[in-house]
């Protein structure tokens, strides 16, 4: 067995959702995936992963978003946790208690994060003590949000996204997340970008110059003005109804608007904690969304609760 003996007998993890501020999509790759360029924020909408020790792979679902996550063997953390396994060399298994808060199929990364909880929680539970970084080399085979997610705060991502390193940003910032009705498939989003572009000379992206200095300085207005995602004409394509949700949004005072990731959350900027209140009463009251999220970001990645027992 890889690493100490340890008595924990249950291990409880934070871990937040994520917002792309800025999502450059180059050509297909030989893979079948898409280069990117991307700069993360985790936010203050947290799943919380619980995991103790079991004779055979369990998972539980709880709290306010559920529906549709899978509760056997293809959960992605259950996957996590037995890659983790395998990779140790040991044979111990875990029971998974996912409490979900993290909007489900919304561009925001909840299953990576419960991955991502899965491979704190477990490296804990068994005694392993593998910094973030080998955690990450497992995190990066499973999906390309993980490693972030790990990590948390702002970060660069590059390849698929996996390929994580920090950014410098300054201040708090306040996000109103409108979830329409309905889900997006990424990969179908995925197609209808290449869709949209066929013909076209699509360059390998590169991260916005603009966005990065915004972000040192801390000025949310010129972060605002920087924000941008390639696949949203391809998610409003297929979810005409984001593009009202957008217009909603920037008619009642936001910053700034984007779709989350691949969608169908719609992300807004928005100047201050009174702001945020104030736009998602407008847009609940509108009735073009199903239901708002305030949250702030940066916070940090995956993180031991105080709940954890040894």
């Amino acid at each position: 067995m890889t690493g100490s003996t340890t008595r924990t007998t249950a291990v409880h993890v934070r871990v937040p959702a994520k917002v792309n501020l800025e999502l450059r999509v180059g050509p297909p790759r030989a893979d079948g995936f898409h280069s990117l360029a991307t700069i993360y924020q985790a936010v203050s909408l947290f799943d919380t992963v619980s995991v103790t020790p079991a004779e055979d792979w369990q998972i539980t679902l709880s709290g306010r978003t559920t529906e549709g996550v899978p509760a056997d063997a293809g959960n992605l953390a259950v996957r996590a946790a037995a890659a983790l396994a395998e990779a140790a060399g040991i044979r111990q298994r875990a029971a998974i208690r996912l409490t979900k808060e993290i909007p489900v199929a919304g561009g925001m990364a909840g299953g990576s994060a419960d991955a991502a909880g899965a491979l704190v929680g477990c490296n804990r539970l068994w005694g392993l003590d593998w910094p973030l970084d080998r955690l990450a080399s497992i995190a990066a085979e499973l999906g390309s949000d993980i490693p972030f997610l790990l990590h948390g705060g702002t970060a660069l991502g590059s390849g698929r996204g996996e390929q994580v390193v920090p950014v410098l940003a300054k201040g708090t910032y306040h996000w109103v997340f409108a979830l329409a009705d309905g889900g997006l498939s990424t990969p179908a989003v995925y197609a209808e970008c290449d869709r949209l572009r066929a013909g076209t000379h699509v360059p390998e992206p590169r991260p916005s110059v603009g966005l990065l200095g915004a972000l040192r300085s801390g000025d949310v207005l010129d972060v605002a003005e920087c924000l941008g995602n390639d696949l949203e004409p391809a998610a409003i394509s297929l979810a005409p109804k984001l593009g009202d949700v957008i217009e909603e949004g920037l008619s009642y005072g936001a910053l700034a608007a984007l779709v989350s990731g691949s969608g169908p959350t719609v992300a807004f900027l928005v100047a201050g904690r009174e702001a945020a209140i104030d736009l998602s009463v407008a847009l609940v009251s509108t009735g073009v969304v199903r239901d708002v999220r305030r949250a702030t970001g940066p916070v940090p990645g995956a993180q031991l609760d105080g709940g954890a027992a040894s």
